[in-house]
């Protein structure tokens, strides 16, 4: 029978993660739908504490940021558009209140520290090798909507990526000596910036992060990337916008980073608390009818029976609505 398409089976990692895992999600727009993926299986999970990131000097700017506790004042932040915003920090930091904004900031700060010097794992997707700065040479996280003319934007060479995540990573490994880091980049398009640039941008950061993990056996690679633009290869794939990747390929990836990072008993438990969420967004006909609460009956016994098995799930939102 003729194939009409290469299917890519991800290399299973090593090391694998289980429920008693803490994950650190950091990068682009994609790594939250993976940590949306990991917080409805009751991963313990923190997700972008900077908000969404592409480009690595930002990413690894953020994590140093954490490890060293900086709280941010009055002089990191700038005032356009009528709000106060970090150019470290994408927009949803943004506020008119000065004060408001610096305290979003430091208690995410103050979170991230403390998630991260006892994470077992990094997860980091970079977006893109492009990156914007003001006239100072700084590399700003997030445009905020300022016209372009106050930024240089420049296409960061693999070594210049490979050195800053480096130097990332060596002062990871001091504050957390155990943690692992998983790569991967994200299979959103950047076609903003061209197709041929958008591919050298890509290439770049595929070039940089292959150099890093074939270093180190504590680092991994997972290719989100590969597995929508050489495996799936389809624009039916896509969102209407034709970048993003649609429902059904985000599900495709996810079900990948199972299989090749997930060990078997979690995988096992991660089923039984899907059909409790399935079960959950149940829309009764009749919520005072006698079924109805035979039903709640019978996944609130399932609630208990997962967290008696499990007591480092948290399944207590689960269990207050079947007690209803």
């Amino acid at each position: 029978m003729m194939e009409f398409r290469l299917a890519l089976t991800p290399r299973e990692f090593e090391y694998k993660i289980n429920h008693n895992h803490s994950l650190f999600l950091a990068g682009s727009c994609f790594t939250e739908q993976i940590g949306a993926k990991l917080s409805y299986h009751k991963f313990k999970t923190i997700d972008n504490p900077h908000g969404i990131l592409f480009n690595p000097i930002s990413i690894a700017h953020s994590i140093s940021a954490y490890i060293q506790k900086k709280m941010y004042t009055s002089d990191d932040l700038f005032f356009e558009n009528e709000l106060w915003g970090s150019w470290d920090h994408h927009t949803r930091f943004s506020n008119i209140n000065k004060e408001d904004c610096l305290n979003k900031i430091n208690e995410s700060q103050s979170r991230a520290h403390a998630f991260l010097k006892t994470a077992d794992w990094l997860m980091i997707t970079l977006g893109s090798s492009f990156v914007y700065e003001l006239s100072s040479s700084r590399v700003v996280a997030n445009c905020h909507k300022v016209p372009a003319d106050k930024f240089k934007k420049r296409l960061l060479s693999s070594e210049a990526i490979q050195s800053a995540l480096k130097k990332m990573l060596d002062e990871l490994k001091e504050f957390n000596p155990s943690i692992k880091v998983i790569f991967t980049i994200s299979p959103v398009r950047h076609l903003r910036d061209g197709f041929i640039e958008n591919n050298r941008s890509k290439a770049n950061l595929i070039n940089a992060v292959h150099e890093l993990v074939n270093e180190a056996s504590s680092l991994f690679y997972f290719p989100s990337y590969e597995l929508i633009i050489d495996d799936l290869r389809d624009y039916r794939f896509f969102a209407e916008d034709m970048v993003h990747p649609n429902y059904a390929a985000t599900n495709y990836v996810w079900e990948k980073f199972i299989d090749s990072s997930i060990d078997e008993p979690s995988k096992k438990i991660m089923k039984e608390i899907a059909a409790i969420n399935i079960a959950r967004n149940h829309k009764p006909f009749n919520p005072t009818s006698k079924q109805h609460q035979q039903f709640l009956d019978t996944y609130r016994k399932k609630v208990l029976q997962l967290t008696e098995a499990f007591p480092y799930l948290d399944m207590s939102e689960e269990f207050d609505y079947f007690s209803q």
